[in-house]
Parts: C-alpha cells; structure tokens; sequence
C-alpha cells in the first residue's frame, strides 16, 4: 500500500504464517506491526525502506506476534507498545503457543507504551487510533489511520479470530467487531494477522461469521 501519505510493507513471518506489517511516512520514520519471527527479515525491510523505526506495536500478546520484539528493539532502539490486558502473555503463562513458541522464541521485555482505547500513536510523523478489540485475546487493538485498519487476529476475510484460547470470548469478539470496527466506512482497508487484506465492505457483505444472529 502507498497512500501518499504512508507506505506498508507486509511480511509473512514465523510457522504460523502471521502478518507483520512495516510502516513508514513520508519523512522516513516508521513503526512496526506485529513482528512475530524472522527478525533479520524484518530488518533487512526496514533498511531497504531506508526507515527510522522508533515504535514496534503489538496487536496482541500471542508469540506469533511478538516473538521478534526482542531483537528488533535492540536493533532499533524502538519503543514497544501494546494493550496493558495482554502484558501477561508476554511471559507465556497462557499463551496457547507457549509449549510450541517457548523456548524458540525469549518473550520480549515489559512494554514501555501501554495502549489504552481512543488513545493514539503518534510517532515519527504517523498517527493512528488505538481501539481496544478484546475477544482473541483481554488485550487485542486495532490500529486505525489513513483509510486502512490493521486487526491482528480480530478480524479476517472471511473470518473471525480464535476465541477459543484462555482470555477469548466469541461474544466479546463479535461485539468488538460489530461496534469498533462495522461501524467504518466500507471502502476501509483492513490488514489482519494472518492471511490476505480485505475490505470493511467485502467483510461486512461475505463474512459468515458477521451474519445478523450469529451468536457465540
């Protein structure tokens, strides 16, 4: 995606094939999205985009999204941000990859940005609305600017996120669905953690999961 105003590079990182996304604005700053795996990868992206990362955001505290964190806020110097509910899983206590992640990947150092919803991130030139989307995890955002949102593991297409893992509710997915992210214009790109992009439009038209009177 170019917008003029933001450039999104996505990768696919780690064996459960999750989404990290590499944005940079116009003055060469950037931030990161969900850098799960495949640090040197990630790296190497961010050189050839020639950015300054200073912010590595977590959509949610699952280790297929954060097991990168680590080495690229050492790399960078990045800050790290994500929801105050998920900073529990970063210690892999409930995490449902931790027998498979664990000991692959060091859960990364306590956050220095706690994100709260309505709040914003404001970094190097970008700004995006933090809204607080529990149901996959306590602590699952989406990050909205630009005309795109990115999910993590909230929304797919054609899809919802997992909800049955410990902190997950199928009800509070679909309500944080419904109320946080329906409500966005149609033609809203939305890039989640896994699989391809989509459209607020398309999912509201094609997703089976948001039918009226799906209920969990």
């Amino acid at each position: 995606m170019d917008s003029g105003v933001i450039k999104v590079k996505p990768l696919v990182v780690g064996p459960f094939g999750a989404n990290c996304y590499v944005i940079g604005s116009g003055s060469g700053e950037g931030i990161v999205v969900d850098p799960g795996a495949d640090a040197k990868r990630i790296l190497k992206t961010i050189g050839e985009l020639g950015l300054n990362v200073k912010l590595i955001v977590a959509t949610h505290g699952h280790m297929d999204h954060v097991g990168a964190v680590g080495e690229l806020t050492q790399a960078t110097g990045a800050r790290f941000a994500m929801h105050e509910d998920d900073v529990e899983l970063l210690s892999n206590r409930g995490s449902p990859f931790a027998s498979l992640l664990g000991k692959l990947m060091p859960a990364p150092s306590p956050p220095d940005v706690l994100l709260k919803d309505g709040g914003t991130i404001e970094e190097g030139g970008l700004s995006f609305r933090v809204l607080h989307t529990p149901g996959h995890s306590r602590g699952g955002v989406c990050l909205l600017g630009y005309g795109a949102v990115f999910v993590g593991d909230t929304l797919f297409c054609q899809g919802i996120g997992r909800f049955d893992f410990p902190g997950a509710s199928g009800s509070q997915l679909l309500d944080s669905i419904r109320t946080k992210l329906l409500t966005l214009p149609d033609d809203t790109a939305v890039y989640p953690g896994h699989g391809p992009s989509t459209t607020i439009g398309e999912e509201r038209r094609l997703n089976p999961f948001l039918r009226p009177g799906i209920v969990f």
